[in-house]
């Protein structure tokens, strides 16, 4: 090859300015560099995607709001907008499927921004992901009506508001990690899921460790890296 070819080969990161782009991510860590899409131009993370491209077929950008995805499509159509979740990613139908599955579950329907991304960040790293929705405390039947299908995952992510009573609960009930999210979803006393948060890291159930509040995102990762450690035993 050429000296410029080696020389790219060889780069460790993509100077675009405005950004160092991490091009050795993946061989670090098993995932290419994830794009945080929230306080970027629509026009940086359109450049950053087309850095990561030219070396990685997966794309994933985080918390990216409908106005920015629509400009961000049109300069990559093979890329597709998952709104709810407020991610931009490669198609979800592409990427191949783990053996093994995670369940994602959240209390309430306003948690479900969280839990989406959560859910869709584990599917974009080839996750299997089984949903269960409106589960929380209030209505208990609710949640073990789907216990024995969540106990056959091998990790639990558990997105919760208000006193975040339900990851405890989960986290009593299985035999594998579960990783809980604090939402900022709540009345005034919630201090914008501090409250939740604090009630989470107390939880007497072992096995459960706490995210960031509102940080989906790091517990689809830490439980797609659960399962990727399982497949490649």
């Amino acid at each position: 090859m050429s000296i410029d070819e080696a020389k790219a080969q060889l780069s460790h990161y993509d100077e675009l300015g405005f950004a160092k782009i991490d091009l050795h991510r993946a061989k670090r860590q098993g995932f290419p560099e994830v794009i945080f899409g929230q306080g970027k131009t629509k026009e940086q993370i359109s450049q950053i995607i087309t850095s990561l491209s030219n070396h990685h077929n997966v794309i994933l950008v985080t918390r990216i709001n409908e106005e920015k995805a629509s400009y961000v499509l049109q300069q990559h159509p093979d890329l597709d907008y998952y709104a709810e979740a407020n991610i931009v990613c490669t198609p979800l139908d592409s990427i191949n499927q783990s053996h093994h599955c995670i369940s994602v579950l959240c209390a309430g329907t306003s948690d479900l921004p969280i839990a989406e991304e959560a859910a869709v960040t584990a599917e974009v790293m080839g996750i299997q992901v089984n949903r269960y929705y409106d589960v929380g405390v209030s209505g208990i039947h609710r949640l073990f009506e789907h216990i024995h299908d969540i106990r056959s995952g091998k990790v639990s992510i558990v997105i919760a508001g208000m006193e975040g009573a339900l990851a405890s609960v989960v986290g009593g009930l299985v035999d594998h990690p579960v990783y809980a999210v604090p939402t900022s979803i709540g009345y005034g006393a919630n201090l914008n899921g501090i409250t939740t948060l604090l009630s989470m890291i107390n939880a007497c159930a072992p096995g459960t460790s706490v995210l960031n509040i509102d940080n989906g995102f790091g517990a689809g990762y830490n439980a797609a890296m659960i399962i990727k450690m399982l497949e490649n035993q």
